[in-house]
Protein backbone atom coordinates (compact mmCIF):
# COMPACT_ATOMS: atom_id res chain seq x y z
CA UNK A 1 0.00 0.00 0.00
CA UNK A 2 1.53 3.35 -0.99
CA UNK A 3 2.01 6.09 1.56
CA UNK A 4 -0.52 8.89 1.44
CA UNK A 5 0.70 11.47 -1.00
CA UNK A 6 3.14 9.13 -2.76
CA UNK A 7 3.30 9.37 -6.54
CA UNK A 8 2.63 6.28 -8.59
CA UNK A 9 1.04 5.29 -11.88
CA UNK A 10 -2.73 5.64 -11.69
CA UNK A 11 -4.56 4.13 -14.67
CA UNK A 12 -8.09 5.34 -15.30
CA UNK A 13 -10.63 4.93 -18.07
CA UNK A 14 -11.85 8.44 -18.82
CA UNK A 15 -14.49 8.99 -21.49
CA UNK A 16 -13.77 5.56 -22.93
CA UNK A 17 -10.01 6.06 -23.13
CA UNK A 18 -7.61 4.19 -20.84
CA UNK A 19 -4.98 6.63 -19.58
CA UNK A 20 -2.13 6.42 -17.07
CA UNK A 21 -0.97 9.30 -14.91
CA UNK A 22 1.79 9.85 -12.41
CA UNK A 23 -0.26 10.99 -9.45
CA UNK A 24 -1.01 10.27 -5.86
CA UNK A 25 -3.83 7.70 -5.59
CA UNK A 26 -5.40 9.83 -2.84
CA UNK A 27 -5.50 12.90 -5.12
CA UNK A 28 -9.11 14.00 -5.55
CA UNK A 29 -10.45 12.87 -8.89
CA UNK A 30 -11.39 16.49 -9.66
CA UNK A 31 -7.75 17.60 -9.56
CA UNK A 32 -6.54 14.63 -11.56
CA UNK A 33 -9.14 15.37 -14.26
CA UNK A 34 -8.54 19.13 -14.36
CA UNK A 35 -4.84 19.54 -13.61
CA UNK A 36 -3.29 16.29 -14.82
CA UNK A 37 -5.64 15.06 -17.59
CA UNK A 38 -6.44 18.65 -18.66
CA UNK A 39 -10.19 18.01 -18.85
CA UNK A 40 -11.35 21.34 -17.49
CA UNK A 41 -15.09 21.00 -18.10
CA UNK A 42 -15.50 19.61 -14.58
CA UNK A 43 -15.51 22.62 -12.28
CA UNK A 44 -14.14 23.33 -8.82
CA UNK A 45 -16.74 24.82 -6.54
CA UNK A 46 -16.58 24.18 -2.82
CA UNK A 47 -14.13 21.28 -2.22
CA UNK A 48 -16.58 19.89 0.31
CA UNK A 49 -19.06 17.94 -1.84
CA UNK A 50 -21.78 20.51 -1.26
CA UNK A 51 -22.26 22.27 -4.61
CA UNK A 52 -22.04 19.61 -7.34
CA UNK A 53 -19.91 21.65 -9.74
CA UNK A 54 -17.40 18.79 -9.77
CA UNK A 55 -19.95 16.09 -10.65
CA UNK A 56 -18.71 13.27 -12.85
CA UNK A 57 -20.06 9.80 -13.53
CA UNK A 58 -18.21 6.75 -12.24
CA UNK A 59 -19.76 3.60 -13.67
CA UNK A 60 -22.84 5.72 -14.41
CA UNK A 61 -23.24 6.99 -10.85
CA UNK A 62 -22.82 10.69 -10.10
CA UNK A 63 -19.98 11.36 -7.70
CA UNK A 64 -18.42 14.56 -6.46
CA UNK A 65 -14.91 14.65 -7.91
CA UNK A 66 -13.64 16.83 -5.08
CA UNK A 67 -14.49 14.11 -2.55
CA UNK A 68 -13.58 11.02 -4.59
CA UNK A 69 -9.97 9.87 -4.49
CA UNK A 70 -8.57 8.91 -7.89
CA UNK A 71 -7.89 5.40 -6.57
CA UNK A 72 -11.64 4.87 -6.06
CA UNK A 73 -12.14 5.18 -9.82
CA UNK A 74 -9.47 2.67 -10.90
CA UNK A 75 -11.07 -0.08 -12.98
CA UNK A 76 -14.26 1.92 -13.46
CA UNK A 77 -15.62 4.02 -16.33
CA UNK A 78 -15.33 7.75 -15.66
CA UNK A 79 -17.48 10.08 -17.75
CA UNK A 80 -16.89 13.80 -17.63
CA UNK A 81 -18.93 16.52 -19.30
CA UNK A 82 -16.55 16.26 -22.26
CA UNK A 83 -17.34 12.56 -22.71
CA UNK A 84 -21.03 13.03 -22.12
CA UNK A 85 -21.29 15.46 -25.04
CA UNK A 86 -20.53 12.65 -27.49
CA UNK A 87 -23.25 10.31 -26.15
CA UNK A 88 -26.94 10.34 -27.21
CA UNK A 89 -28.17 11.25 -23.73
CA UNK A 90 -25.59 14.01 -23.43
CA UNK A 91 -26.58 15.39 -26.82
CA UNK A 92 -30.26 15.36 -25.76
CA UNK A 93 -29.38 17.19 -22.53
CA UNK A 94 -27.36 19.86 -24.32
CA UNK A 95 -30.09 20.35 -26.92
CA UNK A 96 -32.69 20.70 -24.15
CA UNK A 97 -30.45 23.07 -22.15
CA UNK A 98 -30.14 25.28 -25.23
CA UNK A 99 -33.83 25.03 -26.16
CA UNK A 100 -34.97 25.98 -22.65
CA UNK A 101 -32.19 28.59 -22.33
CA UNK A 102 -31.06 27.28 -18.94
CA UNK A 103 -27.66 28.89 -18.69
CA UNK A 104 -27.17 32.18 -16.95
CA UNK A 105 -23.56 32.39 -15.75
CA UNK A 106 -22.92 28.78 -16.77
CA UNK A 107 -20.37 27.82 -14.13
CA UNK A 108 -22.43 25.06 -12.52
CA UNK A 109 -23.91 23.74 -15.74
CA UNK A 110 -21.41 20.93 -16.49
CA UNK A 111 -22.15 19.48 -13.06
CA UNK A 112 -25.88 20.01 -13.54
CA UNK A 113 -25.84 18.22 -16.90
CA UNK A 114 -23.79 15.32 -15.53
CA UNK A 115 -26.22 14.94 -12.60
CA UNK A 116 -29.17 15.10 -15.01
CA UNK A 117 -27.58 12.37 -17.14
CA UNK A 118 -27.35 10.06 -14.12
CA UNK A 119 -30.96 10.90 -13.24
CA UNK A 120 -32.39 10.20 -16.70
CA UNK A 121 -30.30 7.04 -17.12
CA UNK A 122 -31.83 5.76 -13.86
CA UNK A 123 -35.33 7.19 -14.42
CA UNK A 124 -36.09 7.85 -18.12
CA UNK A 125 -39.29 9.82 -17.37
CA UNK A 126 -38.71 11.64 -14.07
CA UNK A 127 -41.46 13.75 -12.54
CA UNK A 128 -40.69 16.99 -10.69
CA UNK A 129 -40.18 15.22 -7.35
CA UNK A 130 -37.74 12.75 -8.93
CA UNK A 131 -35.92 15.62 -10.64
CA UNK A 132 -35.61 17.55 -7.39
CA UNK A 133 -34.33 14.45 -5.58
CA UNK A 134 -31.94 13.48 -8.38
CA UNK A 135 -30.52 16.97 -8.66
CA UNK A 136 -30.12 17.42 -4.92
CA UNK A 137 -26.55 18.38 -4.17
CA UNK A 138 -26.14 20.52 -7.29
CA UNK A 139 -26.38 24.21 -6.56
CA UNK A 140 -27.03 26.97 -9.09
CA UNK A 141 -26.10 30.34 -7.62
CA UNK A 142 -28.10 32.03 -10.39
CA UNK A 143 -31.26 30.18 -9.37
CA UNK A 144 -32.12 28.64 -12.73
CA UNK A 145 -33.81 25.65 -11.07
CA UNK A 146 -37.16 25.99 -12.88
CA UNK A 147 -35.34 26.05 -16.23
CA UNK A 148 -33.11 23.14 -15.20
CA UNK A 149 -36.22 21.12 -14.29
CA UNK A 150 -37.89 22.02 -17.62
CA UNK A 151 -34.74 21.11 -19.54
CA UNK A 152 -34.51 17.74 -17.82
CA UNK A 153 -38.11 16.97 -18.75
CA UNK A 154 -37.38 18.04 -22.33
CA UNK A 155 -34.14 16.02 -22.49
CA UNK A 156 -36.03 12.95 -21.28
CA UNK A 157 -38.49 13.44 -24.16
CA UNK A 158 -35.71 13.94 -26.70
CA UNK A 159 -33.79 10.94 -25.44
CA UNK A 160 -36.90 8.74 -25.50
CA UNK A 161 -37.34 9.73 -29.15
CA UNK A 162 -33.68 8.82 -29.85
CA UNK A 163 -34.26 5.33 -28.48
CA UNK A 164 -37.57 4.78 -30.29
Amino acid sequence: MPKVGSIMAVTLTINGERRSFDASPDMPLLWLLRDVARLTGTKFGCAAGLCGACSVLVDGVRVFGCQTPASAAVGKAITTIEGLTTQPLGKALIAAWNEVDVVQCGYCQPGQIVAAAALIADNPQPDDAAIDAGMSGNICRCGTYPRIRAAIRRAAELHAGDRA
